[in-house]
């Protein structure tokens, strides 16, 4: 392909691979590549991966990159990343230790201690977080890591967004995203030191990134030793990205209040804009511009959804080689697509790594309801396509419970590809769902970041509108919004009668 206009590059690090979109200055698709790394799970309720995983896959796919596009042509680069992947390194940023994913839960213990505190310090804090802190934030884990002897002088704990940065630029620095979302800071307060002396963790500022900037602003620019390793042009201009589904919303084009950006991938993140700030138990927030200046952002998710899809191959074909499993999940999917509304009476709960929302339960696990000798392995793959779809459900009716009205549902992410689960997710929460034309809104928010911060538009807001374009809608049909009120009901049921019993079985 001839180019010989300026592009701008959206790296997003998500849970199971690294995915680049490379766009021209005028929104048009030019390139995309991915790499998928691994996660290992030593222990039960445990998730790591390996750092140089991560840029080991930037290389790989850059250099394939290059076969098709001159990379000369980059004029910037946005990033983003999982969210509260959390590493420790020495002073040159080298890793100490794995990456504990966000979907680890070692630091329930802390998270417990820092929920319970009565200091008035941290409930001032808390109460913009929802009243608590969840095992999966940096607050907790690092305190974890404190607390286990992996923060020794000299080290620096910091989330995959921000080594991915310093590897880049050689700068230390935090998102505000990144920060006001998952490690408690407050826009034009900063990190409050009663909070953090009062959790145990009164040093926090000697191991942190020194600086947290907004998202959309520069970072700092490719060093020389970066751009050898990675076949780009020294002094590129890299952009302040965030956690990757808030990014979504900016290729989603969901910033106007009341956009829900319902972004599926290995987990489910529903993220709404709010022109006031909005307090709820059963949601995350409110953040104060996370993305967005003068905007409020509401969270609420699901931590087992994409990657139940991911189990499901693995263990009902552990024979297939991977370069085939494209055309045996289309064949699953087409089979599930013959089964009745509600999987002939089996249901699904999938809170597989517990629970974020709305019954924030770390130590929910899942089940399945209903089996019966009938059922077959495409009826287990339906629910599980269902109970993700319930689970959506429950999270809108908590955002209804709080008075935040939604007005539009956009999906983006590898979900959106499966056309059955999308009409499910519109049969189940009865509500029309838009899909976007490119379905890898992280990355494409993230190349939209780098053409903001190039100038090339005068807000974000302005950046992602201009941007985005929808692809297929999906309407519910009556017959099944229906029936899957009674499979509703029996899933929110199952789940407040299964707690006790998932609590007991915890190994943690």
């Amino acid at each position: 392909m001839k180019i010989d206009d300026g592009i701008v590059a959206g790296i997003d690090f998500g849970t199971q691979a690294l995915k680049i979109s490379m766009f021209s200055l005028e929104g048009k698709l030019v390139w995309r590549g991915e790499r998928s790394y691994p996660t290992v799970f030593p222990f039960a309720g445990r998730a790591e991966q390996k750092p140089e995983d991560w840029w080991k896959a930037l290389v790989e796919v850059l250099r394939e990159a290059a076969k098709s596009i001159p990379l000369s042509r980059i004029e910037g680069i946005g990033v983003c990343a999982t969210s509260s992947t959390v590493l420790v390194t020495d002073e040159e940023g080298v890793p100490q230790t794995p990456a504990l994913l966000w979907m680890d839960k070692r630091a329930i213990l802390q998270t417990e201690q820092i929920n319970e505190n009565k200091v008035r310090a941290v409930k001032e804090v808390l109460q913009y977080s929802g009243g608590r802190v969840s095992e999966e934030w940096m607050v907790a884990k690092a305190l974890y890591l404190k607390e286990n002897g992996f923060l020794t002088p000299g080290t620096k704990v910091m989330e995959q967004l921000d080594w991915i940065n310093f590897r880049l630029t050689g700068r230390w620095v935090a998102s505000q995203c990144n920060a006001v979302c998952k490690w408690n800071y407050q826009v034009g307060k900063g990190f409050s030191s009663a909070f953090f002396e009062a959790i145990g963790l009164p040093d926090y500022h000697t191991m942190w990134p020194d600086e947290v900037i907004p998202v959309g602003s520069q970072v700092g620019i490719l060093t020389k030793k970066a751009a050898a390793e990675l076949g780009l042009t020294p002094d590129i201009p890299v952009f302040q990205g965030g956690i990757d589904a808030h990014i979504g919303m900016l290729g989603a084009g969901a910033v106007e209040p009341g956009v829900m950006s319902l972004v599926m991938g290995t987990s489910f993140v529903h993220l709404v804009h709010t022109e006031v700030p909005i307090f709820h138990e059963g949601l995350w927030g409110p953040y104060e511009n996370a993305i967005l200046p003068d905007k409020w952002l509401i969270e609420g998710g699901q931590l087992s959804c994409g990657s139940l899809t991911s189990w499901f191959l693995q263990q009902f074909y552990p024979h297939v080689p991977e370069e085939k499993l494209g055309s045996v999940y289309e064949e699953v999917v087409k089979e599930a697509g013959k089964i009745a509304p509600g999987s002939d009476g089996l249901v699904m709960m999938d809170s597989w790594q517990g629970n974020r929302t709305p019954y924030r339960n770390p130590l929910a696990s899942g089940s399945l309801v209903g089996l019966t000798l009938a059922h077959t392995r495409y009826h287990i793959f339906r629910a599980i396509l269902e109970a993700t779809a319930y689970g959506t459900r429950n999270i809108i009716a908590t955002f209804a419970d709080s008075h935040v009205p939604i007005t539009r549902i956009i999906a983006c992410g590898g979900g959106t590809k499966n056309e059955l689960w999308m009409q499910i997710l519109s049969d189940v929460t009865g509500l029309v769902i838009e899909t976007l034309e490119e379905t890898e809104a992280g990355s494409k928010g993230a190349a939209i970041i780098a053409a903001y911060g190039l100038g090339h538009y005068p807000s974000l807001a302005d950046a992602a509108k201009n941007n985005a374009k929808t692809g297929r809608v999906f309407t519910p049909q009556q017959d099944a919004h229906v029936r899957y009120n009674r499979y509703f009901s029996a899933y929110v049921d199952l789940h407040n009668a299964l707690f006790p019993i998932m609590k007991e079985l915890s190994v943690t």
